[in-house]
């Protein structure tokens, strides 16, 4: 396989220079040649979005950035038969992205370089609130990557810095490998989550350290973006390290459609919540015409430190899913300031959760709250209520 220099495409790395033009052209003669590696060497690119195509690897080298416009002119829409284009039914109302895939296969981004989504130049800075956060715009927000409907997907090694929005969403997706990843943004933005699993089936996320104002991974099968609706399956997520201003892992919302079949294992977390099965009415989208069916999901080897729940599974009184049931919890060491909680609805029990091997410290008045929930067990619990300190 050949490798295409993105420099001799008259990409300039001042971080002056707009080189967009310059690395599609290295993409589209790789991928017309039959694929190859696409290299971009050391210095500061600054580009709008380009499109990773089938059979084309994007590898940055140690000293290599990739810089996002600040420009949303710069950035093109996630199109492709299937995905709808109305960004104001898409998830934070964003279509946009540093770089798009789209029915790709045997797509790469690899490297010890950096990608940059340039994300505080989307804000308006001086609108902050008194949490210090920025306010949303009323603009888009560009991710760093949105790759939809594509196969055999490798993510490697990159540092993935201040993206305005998720860093990588992906959607309907089969057969990828994300390993070895640094992604931090700063905490003063918003909804800069981690890596988002969108109905996608055969993944793997591992080795990868993560700082995030919202969810470091979050786990979905959304399905009001998409022609027919897709399970989210066979993920595993493994040897990770995840602070977050919100949760380490967040599976599923109430309109979403189904997720089974999951792993995660040996993972630190630290923040807001460490599990998070989140289902409360505000995430619930008007004329949805899916309820998520959650089950078989399997969490060992974790440790938590955070300001509320180290487990969250919780369905809002008025929110009815079909299914949630099947969760096991085994080698779990907590320490928080709200309790663990497996909380149904009178519209949604939840069934069959089991605690093996559990140490739980506690500030809070309750270390374990548990409603609406059937078989649910616990073996092998510690348990400390250390009172406020």
């Amino acid at each position: 396989m050949a490798d295409y220099n993105i420099e001799d495409f008259k990409a300039v790395g001042d971080g002056k220079t707009l080189c967009t033009g310059s690395i599609q052209r290295a993409i589209d003669k790789c991928h017309a040649g039959g694929g190859g590696r696409v290299v971009c060497g050391s210095g500061t690119f600054l580009t709008g979005s380009i499109e990773i195509k089938s059979n084309v690897e994007l590898h940055l080298e140690h000293g290599c950035r990739l810089l996002g416009s600040g420009n949303l002119e710069d950035y093109n829409e996630l199109s492709s038969p299937g995905f709808i284009r109305n960004s104001d039914k898409t998830a934070e109302k964003s279509n946009k992205a540093l770089i798009i895939g789209a029915g790709a296969c045997n797509i790469s981004l690899t490297g010890r370089g950096e990608l940059n989504g340039n994300g505080p130049a989307f804000y308006r800075q001086e609108d902050a609130g008194a949490s210090g956060k920025f306010e949303k715009p009323g603009t888009q927000r560009p991710r760093i990557a949105m790759l939809y409907g594509c196969r055999n997907v490798l993510i490697e090694g990159l540092s993935c810095i201040d993206s305005a929005c998720w860093t990588f969403w992906l959607m309907k997706c089969e057969s990828v490998n994300i390993r070895e990843l640094r992604i931090s943004g700063n905490r003063r933005m918003r909804n800069n989550d981690g890596i988002d699993i969108d109905a996608c089936r055969n993944v793997v996320v591992s080795d990868c350290i993560m700082d995030t104002e919202d969810d470091c991974i979050a786990v979905r099968s959304i399905q009001n973006m998409y022609d027919e609706p897709v399970a989210c399956e066979n993920i595993t997520v493994t040897n990770c390290i995840m602070k977050t201003g919100c949760n380490g892992i967040r599976i599923g919302c109430p309109c979403d459609s189904v997720i089974r079949n999951c792993v995660f294992s040996n993972l630190v977390i630290e923040g807001c919540n460490g599990i998070a099965i989140q289902n409360p009415s505000r995430y619930f989208s008007e004329g949805s015409r899916e309820s998520a069916v959650i089950h078989d999901l399997v969490f060992s080897n974790i440790t938590v430190s955070c300001s509320h729940h180290p487990v969250q599974i919780y369905v809002e009184e008025g929110i009815c899913l079909k299914r949630l049931s099947d969760l096991t919890f085994s080698n779990f060491r907590a320490r928080s300031s709200g309790p663990l909680l497996v909380q149904g609805s009178s519209g949604t029990i939840i069934r069959r959760v089991r605690f093996d091997s559990m140490s739980i410290e506690t500030t809070g008045d309750n270390a374990i709250v548990c409603r609406n929930c059937e078989e649910v067990s616990f073996n092998g619990l510690s348990v400390s209520s250390l009172g406020e300190r």
